[in-house]
């Protein structure tokens, strides 16, 4: 591990002119035009834009890593039933774990359905919001064979609700490596991340923690998750963050528990994220926290739909928004057959949230989503679906702005970082600079990224 590095001829993000930049043990320590010392590893960004390192404000790391090993069954890469037939028809004895399920391919799925599909081995398909299983005969078997099955598990149909916690020891499973995706994410300027599942406790802190002292996972990581996690210390890399509340229209919480979650999570010092994807349980999360009272930092996951009259309330709070502008590009032709016509000029709004006054920040929500953080900010400049269609351009942000959605603090989100003498060694630089980059927003373009001063392999 390199002591100190230069990287020289660069164009510093806030800075108006070509500059040199210096690191040494982990943080910036100089800028201006400097001379090599020697010994010194130099680095020629060539007039290239050198940024701070991105950060993903929301997305499940290690689910994401799972998915890597699992098979994808959801638009758009499946969307009929015969083609998810092909897909679980993949040889092999063990588990099939399918990803990315979602009912337009073939209705809510049921064991007797997927026994049809594939009689020859366990299977478990996990539903896009990430909430449900579905197994067929053999994968039910397998797993009830060292679990009772639970009080959300549907033994007639296969369908297992919110037991993640539980499928994890029923299946005696332990947490998926995570070397592979903080490669993958450190080739694409990402050099922290937020991790918004809402199981989080302290095993999951525990394995991260441990990932991160083997070099595996090399991005400075907030941990969100449970109450619990209160008690977990944190280190320079794993900070501990918001309490996760995640509503369900379909089954939302007791309101008085919701608001005591919300009391209880202050009186720790934490903030709180509430998952939003509908108007109602938007209304029943501000509800909640108008009751419970506010602290600097709560903060709405996603709201996907939210009207003028939700906007302004949300503004009033001094609620902090962090969005999915993504899901534009990859399921707006979906939302365009499934929401009705009447609230399609409130999906994933940014323009609005910033005329408003709410901060607003970017998280991808991997694996429910594509984890690339400039497809991300493409989407919101553009605002465009995979056929082309153009929804609420009215919302849309400057490369600028969108850049501005993963460049803000993890623990202060109205705060934008800088690349200054005295921040941390996170970096992401381009091979281009800024003025070309803006009209591209690629991954492609992604030279090198830095962590605590040292280049990630493979950057």
């Amino acid at each position: 591990m390199a002591d100190i590095m230069l990287i020289r001829h660069a164009e510093i993000y806030g800075h108006t002119e070509l500059s040199d930049l210096r690191l040494s043990e982990g943080r910036v320590v100089e800028i201006g035009a400097l001379t090599p010392l020697p010994g010194e590893q130099v680095i020629d960004a060539k007039g290239g834009a050198l940024l701070p390192g991105l950060h993903d404000h929301h997305i499940h790391l290690p689910a994401l890593a799972a998915r890597r090993s699992s098979v994808f069954c959801g638009p758009p890469e499946v969307t009929d039933t015969d083609a998810l037939a092909v897909r679980l028809s993949a040889p092999g004895t063990g588990w099939l774990r399918g990803i990315g399920y979602h009912e337009s391919v073939a209705g809510m799925l049921d064991r007797a359905t997927l026994d049809r599909m594939a009689p020859h081995r366990p299977v478990r398909i996990q539903h896009r919001s990430g909430r449900m299983w579905f197994f067929n005969t053999a994968g039910l078997d397998a797993v009830l064979a060292h679990a009772a099955p639970p009080p959300g598990l549907d033994h007639d149909t296969g369908q297992l609700f919110d037991e993640d916690r539980w499928l994890r020891e029923a299946l005696g499973g332990t947490p998926p490596d995570l070397g592979t995706v903080s490669a993958e994410l450190a080739r694409m300027g990402l050099t922290g991340i937020t991790d918004m599942s809402p199981a989080n406790d302290a095993v999951m802190a525990a394995h991260f923690r441990s990932q991160q002292a083997a070099g595996r996972l090399r991005q400075r990581c907030l941990m969100a998750g449970v109450l619990a996690l209160a008690a977990e210390t944190p280190t320079d890399r794993l900070a501990i963050g918001p309490a996760k509340l995640h509503l369900h229209e379909a089954d939302l919480p007791d309101y008085d528990g919701a608001v005591a979650f919300i009391a209880t999570a202050h009186a720790q010092a934490r903030v709180v994220a509430i998952h939003c994807v509908s108007e109602t349980e938007l209304v029943f999360a501000l509800a909640a926290l108008e009751e419970a009272g506010m602290r600097r930092g709560d903060r709405i996951e996603h709201a996907s739909v939210a009207p003028d009259h939700l906007v302004a309330e949300m503004a009033r709070l001094g609620l902090i928004v962090v969005s999915q502008p993504h899901f534009i590009a990859e399921r707006g032709d979906d939302y365009r057959v499934a929401v009705e016509a009447d609230a399609v000029p409130w999906l994933y709004r940014l323009q609005a949230f910033r005329r408003a006054g709410v901060v607003l920040a970017g998280g991808s929500d991997a694996p429910f989503g594509e984890p690339d953080p400039w497809a991300a900010m493409r989407a919101a400049v553009e605002r465009r679906t995979r056929t082309g269609h153009v929804m609420g351009a009215e919302e849309a942000l400057s490369p600028e702005e969108a850049l501005g959605l993963f460049l803000a603090d993890p623990v202060d989100l109205g705060r934008q970082r800088t690349v200054a003498v005295g921040v941390a060694g996170d970096l992401c630089l381009l091979d281009r600079p800024w003025r070309e980059a803006r009209e591209r927003l690629s991954a492609e373009d992604v030279r090198a990224a830095f962590m605590d001063g040292v280049q990630a392999a493979g950057s």
